[in-house]
């Protein structure tokens, strides 16, 4: 399902320095596969991400989604391709503080301008299955870290992408959050998911579900 093809990825600071983030790297996901990225920071990891995401485009190779060369796509075109397959869950949520809980996980169904039957009807089924729907009204800075986590997931869900994507996600939660995020990614592992964490969280390194641990060091696979 996912091909980068001898991809580098150079970073120009300014034209006497110049970080080599990536360095000639080949990866094959399989639809339907857990793939867990471990590596410290700034090992590469979320270059990788970006660029599965249509974030940041490779200096040089080709990355491809479902037979579609991605790394070459117009800004325009990059968002469609992020709206339609990629959901998203951020270290740091990125979510609207000052907004609702419903209103955030809404925000990816803005641009399409949906029915507001068919938003609401998706709404309540991600809120239910992320168990958020009894804080539907709460502001979100009034939340825990868990709750809020659990808006972030509902709001990655709501476009029913094919690919999530998840940097860094248990950064910011104790063991005990940890591993319930684990478990939810296991429910969603049997949804034919593809799903790639990137982490260097040992709690990911010996799950009986993932099926790839990839290790990237300085820039290549290890």
């Amino acid at each position: 399902m996912i091909k980068l093809e001898n991809v580098t990825k150079i970073y120009e600071i300014n034209k006497n320095n110049k970080v080599t983030a990536l360095d000639d790297i080949n990866l094959n996901f399989k639809e339907g596969e857990l793939i867990v990225l471990k590596g410290a920071s700034g090992s590469g990891k979320s270059t990788i991400l970006s660029l599965l995401a249509a974030l940041s485009k490779p200096t040089t190779g080709e990355v491809i989604v479902d037979g579609k060369r991605i790394s070459k796509l117009p800004d325009n075109f990059a968002a469609l391709y992020r709206r339609e397959n990629i959901g998203f869950i951020f270290q740091k949520y990125n979510l609207i503080p000052t907004l609702s809980v419903e209103d955030n996980i809404l925000l990816p169904l803005v641009p399409t301008n949906p029915d507001e039957n068919d938003a609401l009807e998706k709404l309540n089924k991600v809120m239910e299955r992320f168990n958020i729907s009894h804080k539907k009204d709460a502001i979100v800075r009034n939340l825990s870290g868990g709750e809020q986590q659990r808006v972030a997931i509902a709001r990655a869900h709501i476009n029913d992408p094919k690919i999530i994507i998840a940097d860094e996600p248990t950064a910011n939660l104790d063991e005990k959050l940890s591993l319930h995020f684990i478990e939810i990614l296991r429910e969603l592992k049997k949804s034919n998911k593809t799903i790639i964490v990137a982490t260097h969280d040992p709690l990911f390194f010996n799950l009986d579900f993932v099926d790839k641990i990839i290790e990237v060091h300085n820039g290549k696979i290890a």
